[in-house]
C-alpha cells in the first residue's frame, strides 16, 4: 500500500475514533461559575495521543481542557475562539494552533468542504519532562509552557502561520500513520516525533517574533542570554557580537550596574525556581537544565541567592 493511501485510511479511521472519545465536561470548582473542562481522553498508558475531526463543521463550547495541545490545520480552515481576546482567530489551511492546560477556547467551523484538523494531545508531566528542555532556551515559550502551572487561568495560545509548512505537515502525517495502527513502542515513536516537532515549533515561533528594531548592544546582549542562560559565557557573547570580552563587561555594567555574573545568575536561578515550583522534575534535572553540571554548585548557589534551598522550598509547595 503506497503512503498516500495509508495516510488516507488512518485520517479516516482516526475522525472515526475520534467521535468515540470521552470528551465530556464537567464543571470545575475554581474559576467562573459557568467553567466546564475536559480531561486526559487517551488510555492511562499513553503520554501523547492523536485525534483528527473530519467535517464540515463543528462548533464546541468554550472549555478548557488539562492537558497541552497542538492543532493543525490539515484542510481547509476553521476558528478558534480565545478567552483572553474575545475574538475568533482564524486558522487557516498549513497553520498551527497551540494551547495550555486550562486556558479557554473553543473550535468553530462551518464550510463547504472538508474540514481536517490534526490534534496532538500531551499530558502536562509528560510535557514538562520530556520536551520543556527543548524549547527552554527561548524565553517567549519558555514561559508560555511554564505559566499554565502557576496560573490556572492563563488563557494563552500561540498561533503560528508557518512558513515551512511542509515539514511540519509531514511530521503530523507520520504521527496519524504512527498512532492509527498502534503498536508496543508507539509511544516512544511519538515522543521522537514530537521533540523533532517541537524543535520546528520553536524555530518558526523565533522567525514570527522577529522584528527590526533599534535595540542597544546591551538590550542584544540581555537577550542573547536569556537565550542561552543555561550555557553562555562572556567569550560567547564576545564571539557573537564581535566584541573584546571587556567591552561586553563594560557595557553591561554601565547600562545596568551589574556584573555580568551576577546577571546570568539571576536568569538561572529565577528560571530554577519556575521549574521547581511549576514541574515535577527533580532538582538534579533542574540544575542541569539551568547549566550547572555540578549538583553541589548549583545547591549553594540557589541558597545564597534565595536564603533558603531548592528541597525547602519544593517542599513549602507541596503543603
Amino acid at each position: 500500500m503506497d503512503r498516500q493511501k495509508k495516510l488516507e485510511m488512518s485520517i479516516d479511521k482516526l475522525s472515526r475514533e475520534f467521535s468515540q472519545l470521552d470528551l465530556t465536561f464537567h464543571k470545575m470548582e475554581e474559576g467562573n461559575a459557568d467553567d466546564i473542562t475536559s480531561y486526559w481522553p487517551g488510555q492511562e498508558d499513553e503520554d501523547i495521543m492523536v485525534c483528527v475531526f473530519k467535517g464540515n463543521k463543528i462548533h464546541e463550547p468554550f472549555h478548557r481542557q488539562d492537558f497541552f495541545f497542538i492543532n493543525f490545520a490539515y484542510q481547509n480552515s476553521y476558528e478558534a475562539l480565545s478567552a483572553k481576546y474575545d475574538r475568533l482567530i482564524t486558522i487557516h489551511e498549513g497553520d498551527t494552533y497551540i494551547g495550555q492546560p486550562y486556558s479557554g477556547y473553543a473550535l468553530r467551523g462551518k464550510n463547504d468542504k472538508t474540514i481536517i484538523i490534526i490534534g496532538v494531545l500531551i499530558r502536562r508531566d509528560s510535557f514538562f519532562r520530556n520536551f520543556l528542555p527543548i524549547i527552554y532556551t527561548d524565553t517567549s515559550l519558555f514561559h508560555f509552557f511554564i505559566e499554565p502551572a502557576s496560573n490556572r487561568f492563563s488563557d494563552e495560545y500561540i498561533h503560528l502561520t508557518t512558513v515551512n509548512r511542509h515539514v511540519i505537515r509531514i511530521l503530523f502525517e507520520l504521527m496519524i500513520i504512527e498512532y492509527a495502527d498502534r503498536k508496543e513502542d508507539t509511544q516512544r515513536f511519538l515522543k521522537s516525533l514530537l521533540q523533532t516537532l517541537m524543535l520546528e515549533i520553536a524555530r518558526e515561533y523565533a522567525n514570527e517574533k522577529m522584528t527590526v528594531s533599534s535595540r542597544s548592544i546591551s538590550e542584544q546582549i540581555l537577550d542573547y542570554m536569556d537565550s542561552h542562560s543555561n550555557v553562555v559565557t562572556l567569550k560567547d557573547i564576545s564571539a557573537h557580537f564581535s566584541y573584546h570580552p571587556n567591552y561586553i563587561s563594560t557595557v553591561l555594567h554601565k547600562e545596568t550596574g551589574r556584573k555580568f555574573t551576577d546577571i546570568l545568575l539571576e536568569k538561572r536561578m529565577e528560571r530554577a525556581k519556575l521549574l521547581i515550583r511549576n514541574t515535577t522534575l527533580s532538582i538534579e534535572e533542574i540544575s542541569n537544565m539551568v547549566g550547572y553540571s555540578n549538583f553541589s554548585n548549583f545547591y549553594k548557589s540557589y541558597k545564597k541567592y534565595f536564603g533558603h534551598t531548592p528541597r525547602l522550598q519544593n517542599l513549602r509547595l507541596s503543603f
